[in-house]
């Protein structure tokens, strides 16, 4: 299927490395004016250089500094996106680590830590694009979630916890949006080569490389891999483009089978 976001802009919190990447880049490559958002420069820069070092026709790539668990910068940054792209018309809410522990070691800070940073920031972001998706009658947003969202386990807060208020928050806003055609999705993320399982690896201390580290981990899933972020941003193209017109409203697990629940 070949999928043309010709004309469309897109916003990719989290957009400088992994699942983000890959996203901004399959959306650049299919045509889009990409806009990354992500709290560190260097790795901003770094990831506008390798995406468009690819040469697309019409597709542009731009990066921004923002801090998404603050209010006052997503106000900002989206102001600047819009200055230079326009109105945004494919929202992918991505910004995100894990943090899981038993529940009485979260403290009050940490829960808020979590909301704002997940919770939050979607919503944030969310509400200053709506109105445009609303008017234009075309709206795409991605709710990049985990399995925990569904089927959340003992020592899982507080990421599960705001996981699930993400999946609540994407069936509310499909049915809101529905009628303006404007979609609204989550992927539920299992275990995907990425930065985050990078960071585990580091700090599991082992012999393992890192290679044999995934190798091990993908081993115990159902597919016996682990996926690739390339594999998530696949599905998250189809559901940014019109091929998706139809479907919202849904949590889409991204597991390889992981999950015990549909």
């Amino acid at each position: 299927m070949q999928i043309d976001l010709s004309g469309k802009t897109a916003l990719v919190t989290g957009g400088s490395m992994g699942l983000g990447f890959a996203m901004a880049e399959a959306f650049y490559r299919a045509g889009a004016r990409v806009a990354i958002v992500a709290r560190r420069e260097e790795a901003l820069n770094d990831a506008r250089t390798a995406i468009a070092a690819t040469d697309v026709a019409g597709a542009a790539i731009e990066c921004y500094v923002c801090d998404v668990s603050d209010p006052d910068q997503i106000l900002t940054t989206h102001a600047k996106v819009q200055d230079q792209f326009g109105p945004v018309d494919i929202l992918v809410n991505n910004a995100g680590q894990s943090a899981a522990m038993p529940f009485t070691k979260v403290t009050d800070e940490a829960w808020q830590q979590d909301l704002d940073l997940k919770l939050f920031a979607a919503i944030r972001f969310t509400r200053l694009v709506w109105p445009d998706m609303q008017s234009r009658r075309w709206g795409r947003i991605i709710n990049v979630l985990n399995t925990a969202a569904k089927a959340p386990s003992a020592n899982s807060a507080p990421t599960s916890v705001t996981r699930a208020a993400g999946m609540a928050l994407t069936k509310v806003l499909a049915g809101e949006g529905a009628p303006d055609n404007v979609l609204v999705n989550a992927m539920l993320i299992g275990f995907i080569k990425s930065d985050q399982v990078r960071r585990m690896h580091a700090a599991s201390e082992g012999s393992q490389s890192l290679d044999e580290f995934m190798a091990a981990a993908g081993a115990r899933l159902p597919m016996g891999r682990m996926g690739e972020a390339e594999e998530c941003a696949n599905l998250a193209l189809f559901l940014a483009s019109d091929a998706s017109s139809y479907i919202t409203g849904c949590a889409i697990n991204m597991d390889g089978g992981l999950s015990k629940v549909v």
